[in-house]
């Protein structure tokens, strides 16, 4: 079965964007080289791609305006609003947990939950993550969104891997009941 990764990066202080929902505090570290970097590796073991909505205009508006940055993988976009998908993005509205299950379901590659806090949280809960793999930004922002918010549910986790360089660690975790 298709395993779930939620791969993504954090300041020290535990915030995915500033209190502005802005990640542009991540740019002084995106001089890693092209095909070393675990987010290259990433794509190899992955082709779908899951987000919501607000991750989703963050790319659009500012990231990447000119161009769709994962064109080869099959894109979800979780939202409310009524947005015809397209040949490159998929915008449904079903819940994370639901199109998680549908997606682990299909044959195919790993499953990247790519934010926000809001579809981590939903997953978390329904214990549907089955690797975590943070990087930690030497950055403290003070406040904006978390990464994990408050849940009602402890999670036990087996830690598989990590990596130091530029500064940045990544923590590689396992969900403990999920294939370990």
């Amino acid at each position: 079965m298709r395993k779930v990764i939620l791969y993504i990066a954090m300041s020290l202080d535990g915030y995915i964007a500033d209190q502005n929902g802005k990640v542009d505090w991540l740019n002084a570290y995106n001089d890693v080289e092209e095909g070393t970097d675990s987010y290259s590796l990433l794509l190899e073991t992955v082709d779908t791609v899951v987000m919501g909505y607000n991750t989703y205009h963050q790319i659009v508006t500012e990231l990447s305006p000119e161009q769709w940055i994962y064109e080869e993988l099959k894109s979800y976009v979780i939202t409310h609003n009524k947005i015809p998908s397209n040949p490159e993005i998929m915008f449904v509205n079903n819940s994370p947990s639901d199109l998680v299950k549908k997606l682990k379901k299909e044959s195919g590659k790993d499953i990247w939950i790519c934010g926000g806090a809001n579809i981590i949280s939903q997953l978390m809960q329904e214990e549907l993550i089955d690797r975590f793999h943070i990087s930690v930004i030497p950055t403290i922002l003070g406040n904006g969104i978390r990464l994990f918010e408050d849940s009602h549910n402890e999670m036990k986790l087996d830690l598989v891997q990590t990596k130091n360089g530029s500064g940045i660690v990544e923590l590689i975790y396992e969900h403990r009941s999920n294939g370990r």
